[in-house]
């Protein structure tokens, strides 16, 4: 499935992302920052052909748009504007969180520092401006400026999220309903967004483009626990990541947060400094007791339902439709 959507939609995603960074200024080494993150050059300005990225948020954005009855091509600057702006979050995230890697490459603050990390970020914030404005080449003032509320408003939600993400490193109790707050900032507010302006592209229709922003965010939801009972009991041969990655960093994933709240065992190994494999046994052992991976299983399922739910009230037409659903059940059927 993802293979038919990106052969209809990638081509044109890259060359209206490229179109718009390349509006960048002109300065040494600049372009190379630009592009590094977003897949298209080493960091020696050669180009690169290994994937960084499944482009997901601008295909989302497209299948909306031509599911909602309108031409896909007409999106094709909110669909730039939104990868750029995912990729501009990345780059701050991987300062703030001190992450060394990503897509298997040195981070962009690990190759060039801190502070022109920070500027690049900034620029590709900037850039993600510039993309969405090209959307009045394509529609009309009162779609434009929706498109802008909605562009804005997760900005802010966005911000919301990793806020609450940083803040829980060091919050003692988190509860379920904390986490999943926290997620509909950080992980679901920019997919529903994608879903909302490409709906409202497609259709100029305000009402239809929030049944589209609830699938998006109820999906974006689904899918972060769905990557929270991997990051425990998934299959290393699937992930790419040794199993229960996320027990030894002891990350508050939903889990965790659900076992803590069951098992006082559990909360008195997660006090200890540091795990050992024997630790993590423990941890997983002990989640297993509570039924934890059920339970957050229960929860997935839910808001996939919820998903499912608003875009059958949104009433998606033709191919674009059918994607839409494949999509859904494609991010789901990664092994446990």
């Amino acid at each position: 499935m993802i293979q038919e959507i990106a052969q209809r939609y990638f081509a044109e995603i890259e060359r209206t992302m490229r179109e718009v960074v390349a509006l960048a200024p002109d300065a040494p080494d600049l372009h190379v920052m630009l592009e590094y993150p977003l897949g298209w050059v080493d960091a020696d300005n050669r180009p690169y052909d290994k994937p960084t990225g499944k482009r997901i948020r601008p295909m989302v954005v497209l299948m909306c748009t031509e599911a909602a009855g309108g031409d896909w091509h007409d999106a094709l600057p909110a669909a730039a504007a939104v990868e750029i702006l995912h990729n501009f979050t990345l780059i701050h995230d991987d300062i703030q969180d001190d992450s060394p890697t990503r897509h298997g490459r040195p981070t962009v603050w690990q190759v060039w520092g801190r502070p022109n990390a920070i500027n690049t970020g900034d620029a590709l914030f900037t850039l993600a401006y510039i993309a969405l404005q090209r959307l009045e080449t394509t529609s009309t003032p009162e779609v434009v400026l929706g498109a802008w509320r909605i562009f804005n408003d997760t900005m802010l939600e966005l911000t919301r999220g990793q806020h609450l993400d940083m803040r829980f490193e060091q919050q003692t109790g988190v509860s379920v309903d904390e986490y999943i707050s926290m997620i509909r900032g950080k992980t679901s507010a920019l997919l529903s967004a994608c879903a909302q302006i490409g709906a409202l592209v497609g259709s100029g229709d305000a009402d239809v483009a929030r049944h589209y922003a609830e699938f998006g965010l109820n999906l974006g939801i689904a899918f972060q626990i769905h990557d929270d009972i991997l990051g425990i009991w998934g299959d290393e041969a699937v992930t790419g990541k040794s199993a229960a990655t996320d027990i030894v960093s002891k990350k508050k994933s939903l889990p965790v947060l659900y076992g803590l709240s069951q098992s006082a065992k559990l909360v008195k190994v997660y006090q200890r400094p540091a795990f050992t494999d024997a630790d993590v046994h423990e941890a997983v052992a002990l989640l297993d007791a509570v039924d934890a991976r059920g339970h957050a299983a229960r929860l997935e399922n839910d808001y996939y339902q919820r998903a499912l739910a608003a875009l059958d009230a949104a009433q998606p037409q033709g191919a674009a439709g059918k994607m839409l659903r494949g999509l859904a059940a494609w991010l789901f059927q990664r092994a446990y």
